[in-house]
């Protein structure tokens, strides 16, 4: 997966924020919860109104959440690239039918998160991204 999502960012890096034709990523750095160490991964965004983005700890319907949705809950304060822009961030778990109102408009947009979220049992978590 490391190699991977190197990939993706310098593709995303060098092409303005478009991997693969898609422009649907972003680039979410956190800082590690155990390490304190910053880590950059590519993540698909929802964008929401005033300049809120949703993410999505989807890990494909893995059993158990990203590495980096373990590290935004110790350390919520983020930094976000989309397309040419970087900017400071507060990330904050969305719940309930708010969080069920995000992932429903996510499976609309893209059908395999209803796949994710059928290959778990755990309750995928929506991340909102706040500008600060």
């Amino acid at each position: 997966m490391d190699d991977y999502n190197a990939k993706v960012i310098r593709q995303f890096r060098s092409n303005a924020g478009v991997v693969d034709g898609y422009d649907g990523y972003l680039l979410l750095t956190t800082i590690g919860a155990k390490s304190g160490e910053q880590r950059t991964n590519p993540v698909v965004y929802q964008p929401g109104e005033d300049g809120v983005l949703y993410v999505f700890a989807s890990r494909a319907g893995s059993p158990r959440n990203p590495d980096w949705y373990h590290n935004l809950v110790a350390n919520p304060r983020v930094v976000v690239e989309r397309g040419t822009q970087k900017f400071d961030a507060v990330a904050t778990t969305v719940s309930g039918p708010k969080r069920d109102e995000v992932y429903a408009r996510q499976i609309e947009a893209l059908p395999v998160f209803r796949e994710y979220q059928e290959k778990t049992d755990r309750v995928i978590p929506v991340v909102e991204l706040r500008p600060v």
